[in-house]
């Protein structure tokens, strides 16, 4: 089985995450925490954690890992140096880690907005070019990377199904389910394609619009 570390495990996405990695027949979820208050719920499920801080050195957190999963934020409303910090300088940090330590495969948990950060609105713009410069790093590394980009994030039921795109030129949000799920997809090694992509909540089912999106590199709606 391969390990795989989960860089923001305790945030609302990255619990869903170790839920859905701890099911799986392939993955070992490993849970990157900041501190021991935060242990209790990933042990209840039989998820390893290891200590580590995104502004400060966590390298031990990568003992052993095979692929890494970055679910880690500040947040839009965060101020900007500690979005710079977490969402930028932290997530750079993190690839330099992966490189170092050989990780098979990098996936980002990304935003829509990144790709033209410079054009966001204000209250937005210092969290969205935080995001784009931790994913312009990502793609210039060299590791084998994912860059998913959800719109609007919503607590609502995993369904399954979803839509992508390049980019959407549409409002639309997605459950954190769907989201953590797609995530988890993206660690197959087999999927080829340029693997930067908007989602939001749709119809198709999730191993269906990634393959059929990576293969075209259209809109599967």
């Amino acid at each position: 089985m391969e390990k795989i570390l989960i860089i923001g495990a305790n945030g609302k996405t990255g619990r869903l995450l170790a839920e859905q990695l701890s099911a799986h027949p392939y993955y070992l979820p490993v849970a990157m925490i900041r501190d021991r208050s935060q242990q209790s719920f990933f042990e209840q499920m039989g998820v390893k954690t290891v200590i580590g801080d995104l502004e400060k050195d966590f390298s031990d957190a990568f003992e052993g890992i095979d692929k890494v999963i970055f679910a880690a934020g500040s947040g839009s409303k965060t101020g900007k140096e500690k979005t710079k910090l977490v969402d930028a300088l932290g997530a750079i940090k993190s690839i330099d880690l992966a490189l170092n330590h050989q990780v098979k495969k990098y996936v980002m948990l990304s935003s829509r907005g990144a790709e033209n950060a410079e054009k966001a609105d204000e209250s937005m713009q210092h969290y969205l070019l935080a995001k784009k410069e931790a994913d312009e790093y990502l793609k210039s590394s060299g590791l084998p990377y994912a860059i998913v980009r959800p719109g609007k994030l919503t607590n609502g039921p995993y369904t399954g199904k979803i839509k992508a795109a390049p980019i959407f030129n549409e409002k639309g949000e997605i459950s954190r389910a769907d989201v953590a799920a797609v995530l988890v997809h993206m660690l197959d090694p087999s999927l080829e394609g340029l693997q930067v992509f908007e989602i939001l909540g749709g119809k198709v089912d999730i191993p269906e619009a990634i393959h059929l999106f990576l293969k075209s590199g259209q809109p599967v709606v």
